[in-house]
């Protein structure tokens, strides 16, 4: 018998509001990216070469389109599953006239295993995702072994990962699943200072205010990094 897969998400009905469901309807066949079983050309996705981050959950979209709008020169591959998000996110492209993000609306694993090419990104982010804060729940964590080496697989020599949370457990576990993974490389001595190119999140404000600390974790990808000329 073959057993569904583990999602790290659930699709919740969120409220969709009219402004987000124009956008949604009227950016996306422009700024999305159909999930498909094939590695995809980001020259081709993006109408120019420039190195590609992924963004793993991009949520509502505020701390995507500030980290895109900062880095023009860096195109943002962001993998969200719920519409209201990918509205919300489309709707601050078109307001800010950010031009170098694309949508993926697909689990992010099966973006990464069918979509993405074994060292074609510069950068992995994945801030403040579910929790599961449920012991018995810790097992649809995003970040466990199997998904943590896909990701690995995926960043150039050189590329870096760099994770959020402000759950201290997913924050050590975290820890524990990428520091064994094979050529990723702890870039600070356990957990990172709050890099300043990482803007403040909705969830990382909640966080605070409900009196959790904030981990990051700053991974880079062993090996030479290739010419890209």
């Amino acid at each position: 018998m073959t057993h569904p897969p583990i999602r790290s998400y659930v699709l919740r009905q969120g409220r969709f509001s009219p402004g987000q469901q124009r956008a949604y309807a009227e950016l996306l066949p422009r700024f999305g990216v159909p999930y498909a079983k094939e590695a995809l050309d980001f020259a081709s996705v993006f109408g120019r070469g420039a190195p590609v981050v992924a963004e793993v959950g991009s949520g509502m979209g505020e701390t995507t389109a500030a980290i895109a709008a900062a880095n023009p020169g860096v195109d943002y591959l962001a993998i969200e599953v719920h519409s209201p998000g990918i509205g919300s996110l489309l709707k601050l492209m078109e307001a800010k006239a950010i031009g170098n993000i694309r949508v993926v609306q697909h689990d992010a694993a099966e973006v990464f295993r069918d979509m993405i090419a074994p060292g074609s990104l510069d950068g992995v982010h994945i801030f403040f995702p579910d929790p599961w804060p449920k012991k018995r729940h810790h097992k649809r964590r995003l970040l466990q072994p199997d998904f943590a080496a896909l990701a690995a697989s995926r960043l150039r020599p050189g590329g870096y990962l760099h994770f959020a949370t402000d759950w201290q457990d997913y924050a050590e576990q975290a820890l524990e699943v990428l520091e064994r993974v094979s050529g990723l490389k702890n870039a600070a001595h356990g957990f990172a200072p709050r890099p300043a190119s990482r803007p403040e999140t909705k969830f990382e404000r909640r966080g605070r205010r409900l009196g959790h600390g904030i981990w990051d974790l700053l991974f880079t990808r062993q090996g030479r990094r290739e010419s890209r000329e």
